[in-house]
């Protein structure tokens, strides 16, 4: 009678035991999916340019470099204040930095805005014989060597551009290559508001 009630009294808790198990098993992956698809649809809907810079309406980190080599103007915290600017990340190895330098040029030539380079982890005579070749965009440029500047401005990669206020705040990051799309929806039109302001 002993055995009988153990068998009794344990077999009905493992039965329901089993019972839930083969739910709780299909119920794991489909969560795990609908979590996959969730991640796959936020990623698909946002632009990887557009990744929002700790940085928007803070003052520029102070930081002071010379010149790109056989430039006289090097760039510094100090040059950004006083009119609207760009500050263009840029290096002779960079591949998207040759798309977007005709731009750049146009943008010069047309007299839009000052736009300074900020020369990254490059060696100094191919920076000067890359915009001795392409020509030079920039009002002032300065030598990032080490990579230190580009850092405190929260820099992930070459080309990045960034507008900067008459008071020396970042208003706004590019990342990437810049496109005609990207200067007539959103470059030019900032850059004008912030020249009448």
């Amino acid at each position: 009678m002993n055995a009988d009630s153990t068998l009794t009294t344990t077999h009905p808790a493992t039965a329901r035991t089993g019972m839930r198990s083969p739910r709780f098993r299909y119920l794991i992956p489909v969560t795990l999916f609908i979590a996959l698809a969730m991640i796959l649809g936020w990623a698909l809907a946002h632009n990887p340019r557009e990744i929002p810079s700790a940085l928007i309406g803070k003052s520029v980190p102070q930081f002071s470099l010379r010149p790109v080599q056989g430039r006289t103007l090097g760039l510094s915290a100090s040059d950004l204040i006083g009119e609207a600017s760009l500050v263009n990340v840029f290096a002779s190895w960079c591949v998207a930095c040759r798309e977007e330098h005709p731009l750049l040029m146009r943008m010069k030539a047309d007299g839009v805005v000052p736009i300074h380079g900020l020369n990254y982890k490059d060696r100094p005579d191919n920076a000067a014989r890359w915009l001795n070749t392409l020509g030079d965009p920039y009002t002032r440029t300065g030598v990032d060597r080490g990579g230190r500047v580009a850092i405190d401005w929260g820099v992930y990669g070459v080309p990045e551009t960034f507008v900067i206020t008459k008071d020396g705040h970042i208003a706004h990051k590019h990342i990437g290559p810049l496109t005609p799309k990207d200067l007539d929806d959103t470059i030019l039109p900032l850059i004008r508001r912030l020249q009448h302001q």
